[in-house]
């Protein structure tokens, strides 16, 4: 199983994109997996070969062609072409909930 991970995102390859996903808009011309709540940084593609689709309650992303992740205080991963579920790693707080891990 082909898995990427940068920080508190993980992209992992699946079979197939879920029925009724819908894609979502770029912002600024990048595709934005998530955003930093803490420093306003965000895990981003910019190749016009990559697609995220939104499936509730997941995410997919569609890469057509080799494409960079990037982020500010993370190295660069190459995420090469294929279908992929974009996982935002989450944490127990001392309020006994679950929440996403804030970058």
């Amino acid at each position: 199983m082909t898995m990427y991970r940068q920080g508190d995102v993980l992209i992992r390859r699946v079979a197939k994109i879920p029925e009724g996903a819908v894609p979502v808009k770029r912002d600024a011309g990048r595709v934005v997996l998530a955003y930093g709540e803490v420093t306003g940084h965000a895990h981003a593609m910019t190749s016009g070969g990559v697609e995220l689709l939104d499936a509730r309650p997941g995410r997919y992303l569609r890469v057509t062609a080799a494409s960079d992740l990037r982020h500010e205080e993370h190295a660069t991963i190459r995420v090469e072409p294929g279908v992929y579920e974009v996982v935002i790693q989450r944490e127990y707080d001392d309020a006994e909930e679950w929440r996403q891990v804030a970058d």
